[in-house]
């Protein structure tokens, strides 16, 4: 009789205990459910922005150029119809546009889209009036107004109007990132007092498994998070290579038929050791001398472009070549002292990397002798490296390497830059010495 009034109150316990864990588990396991969803939703919106951005950027950055200097060969004659370029430019961008419409989400970004293939109509129209005129016996001048008065301004539009939706795009996706920061936040504070309600039905039960829980959830929305951004500004960062790329193809065939074999094989030589720098295995961190190979490979090609206007000199000490620091930090910095520095100065320029050391840090300096910069811009540039979203007037090359750094190594690092207009521009990174030490311990807070 004992015996079988043993087994019901152990029969009993064992029955209150599993209504215990189920009262735990049931909430718990909606919990879960809730916390995947926001991931998985989370995740298809950036997929779907990201994706859209990468497909804006196939969008040839010299159809204008490309556009109108072919218009321009077809009405001269240089060209034939037959032989023009001028159709599969239009198709390549209507395939980019058409593409670009499965992926906005936003209306006003449908409409630029909209008047894009408007614009691409109106060439398409143009480009058939030019011809029938080349049919009719010529017509130069008739053509040459046509394109002058309608090509080049369309062409303009169309360029236009891809650049503001990629910017948009982009604005887009990272007042997206803050919505989800702000929205983990809020979940947070949700998960805190659901596991304190717990806590007092379940005393013994909740003490451990919320920790248990939240500790994994967390950590993976913080990871996601990490990483959603880091391919935000990578992404930035891809959309310079193909241009670069291009260009650097282009130099190459002229070289070759202008038969400079010695030239040819340089800039051969120079793009494979940019490119398999620049991949690196896969490392997102490489050492301060695998970072400089990679930017004199570049500064070689880029020397053989513009002979005529690019010099460029590196002092930076051995004692720094062994420090840490995120991979393709210099190229950057170097693009935008050409481009925006000695491009924009008539006559030639110079481009010196130096570097030094301090206690506790180290200094690379990427100074120019250009344009330089006004003190507004230069005023606008350096607060827009501290901001979450940068203004539209902020150089993207500049906050990405700067975010870059700070995600990497921490908010005490990064980029500063100083610059007198008409004179020079400098942009100097602080890194620390213990880069490498930082960047394992990361390493390891990403495998738990």
């Amino acid at each position: 009789m004992r015996n079988r009034n043993s087994e019901k109150e152990q029969g009993k316990l064992a029955l209150q205990i599993r209504i215990s864990y189920l009262f735990l588990l049931i909430p718990i396991l909606f919990f879960l459910g809730y916390v995947f969803y926001n991931l998985w939703e989370t995740n298809s919106r950036y997929d779907k922005m990201l994706n859209s951005v990468v497909t804006a950027s196939e969008f040839s950055l010299d159809f204008k150029n490309d556009y109108d200097y072919e218009t321009y060969l077809l009405i001269v004659g240089n060209k034939t119809p037959g032989q023009s370029l001028l159709p599969g430019l239009l198709t390549d961008a209507r395939r980019v546009v058409n593409n670009l419409e499965q992926y906005t989400g936003t209306e006003d970004n449908r409409k630029r889209l909209e008047s894009a293939a408007k614009y691409l109509d109106n060439l398409e129209t143009y480009n058939a009036r030019i011809v029938s005129n080349l049919e009719s016996g010529g017509r130069y001048e008739e053509n040459m107004v046509i394109w002058e008065n309608d090509v080049q301004i369309v062409t303009g539009l169309v360029q236009n109007t891809i650049n503001e939706y990629i910017y948009y795009e982009n604005r887009e996706l990272q007042t997206a990132q803050q919505n989800n920061r702000a929205h983990v936040i809020n979940f947070i504070r949700i998960a805190v007092c659901f596991f304190m309600v717990l806590i007092s039905i379940l005393v013994v039960y909740s003490i451990f498994v919320p920790i248990q829980i939240t500790e994994p959830i967390e950590k993976q929305v913080r990871a996601e998070q990490r990483q959603l951004r880091k391919a935000e500004f990578e992404l930035l960062q891809a959309q310079i290579n193909p241009h670069f790329l291009y260009n650097t193809l282009d130099a190459i065939v002229w070289s070759a038929e202008a038969g400079n074999q010695k030239q040819v094989i340089a800039m051969v030589g120079s793009l494979s050791d940019f490119f398999r720098t620049s991949l690196n295995k896969g490392k997102e961190i490489v050492t301060v001398k695998e970072d400089l190979q990679h930017v004199t490979s570049y500064l070689e090609i880029q020397q053989i472009r513009y002979l005529d206007i690019l010099s460029y000199e590196i002092d930076v000490p051995e004692e720094l070549f062994s420090n840490k620091l995120p991979k393709i930090t210099l190229q950057p910095l170097v693009e935008n002292a050409l481009y925006h520095g000695i491009k924009n100065k008539r006559g030639g320029g110079k481009i010196t990397i130096k570097g030094w050391e301090t206690v506790d840090s180290y200094y690379i300096e990427v100074a120019d002798d250009g344009i330089g910069m006004t003190e507004e811009r230069l005023a606008a540039v350096n607060n827009g490296l501290l901001e979450s979203v940068p203004e539209e007037n902020v150089l993207y090359g500049l906050y990405n390497v700067n975010e870059r750094i700070r995600l990497n190594l921490g908010d005490d690092y990064g980029l500063v830059v100083d610059s007198k207009y008409q004179e020079s521009t400098k942009v100097t990174v602080h890194l620390p010495k213990n880069s490498t030490e930082i960047v394992e311990n990361q390493t390891l807070q990403k495998t738990e």
